[in-house]
């Protein structure tokens, strides 16, 4: 760490500042847990970006999902981080299941298929969401149901895309921010490559370096954005090549592909309606689909 931050110390312009942007909240855990914004020098301030998945889903979908468990009647099963997410009024799924509402946290979306199959005769919803990352076991939990014939069992999708996002904060109505490159999100890149983030990188002239989730990952990320910063440069980099290649997990691209299609638009909480920047089921799987029921 002293190294990486006298290489950085080193790098930088005296004369000015840099501004980068991590997209994802587990590389704002890491800067605030280790204490990295501490090892920079004065000049490099880091953006915070729009977070986790949890973070940037606005209430009313949360609402939505708490409607579904106690006006429906339905087993709402939940990723654990959404227990406690405060809707409309601070209401959560916790206090909802308190009251009495079936919701249930679950591990996986094998978990949310069990229960529907020990539950024949109760509708069980999977609330889904997530970033790119939790797309593909949303897209298998549907193809087996399909494949099942499991008629009690659907999906309310809020799965969301990370390059649309960073589009959007870079096309902001009043100007682009006040950013000279982006931490690109890590496990997400794990799925769909570096490739994706290089029209933005074009278009708006802003290096992206994909950067891994422990501290030194970020602070070697922060030392490739200034190289490219002071070069005049604005590509994809990979630092986090231990995970993440240029075209990433075709396989599970393809089953995304298949089960899924994007929507026009897709409120994100902190940034509004954002054009293509979520999925929803398509109409060959719409008997797995939530909302459509």
């Amino acid at each position: 760490a002293e190294n990486l931050a006298s290489r950085i110390s080193q790098a930088v312009q005296p004369d000015r500042d840099y501004h980068f942007m991590e997209f994802c909240g587990g590389h704002t855990h890491a800067i605030f847990r280790y204490g990295v914004q501490d090892l920079m020098p004065p000049n490099v301030h880091f953006v915070h970006g729009p977070g986790c998945p949890v973070c940037v889903l606005p209430v009313r979908r949360l609402d939505d999902a708490i409607e579904l468990a106690e006006e429906y009647g339905v087993i709402l099963c939940t990723y654990g981080d959404m227990m406690r997410v405060p809707g409309t009024g601070r209401r959560s799924l916790i206090k909802a299941k308190a009251d009495g509402a079936d919701i249930r946290m679950v591990y996986s979306t094998l978990d949310a298929l069990k229960i529907a199959r020990e539950n024949p005769d109760r509708q069980v919803v999977f609330f889904a969401i997530g970033f790119e990352t939790t797309t593909p076991p949303t897209a298998v939990a549907i193809k087996m149901a399909q494949a099942e014939g499991l008629t009690n069992f659907t999906v309310f999708c809020n799965h969301v895309l990370t390059p649309a996002a960073i589009e959007h904060v870079l096309d902001a109505p009043d100007g682009p921010a006040q950013i000279d490159g982006f931490l690109g999100p890590s496990h997400v890149s794990a799925v769909i490559g570096s490739h994706p983030y290089e029209a933005a990188a074009q278009k708006y002239r802003k290096p992206v370096v994909i950067a891994g989730f422990e501290p030194l990952d970020v602070m070697q990320s922060v030392l490739m954005l200034i190289g490219q910063v002071n070069a005049g440069r604005a590509e994809v980099e990979n630092q986090y090549t231990r995970v993440v290649t240029r075209f990433g997990n075709r396989k599970a691209q393809a089953l995304v592909a298949e089960v899924f299609t994007l929507r026009d638009r897709f409120e994100w909480r902190g940034l509004g309606s954002v054009p293509h920047s979520a999925l929803q089921i398509r109409d060959n799987f719409a008997d797995f689909d939530a909302e459509r029921r």
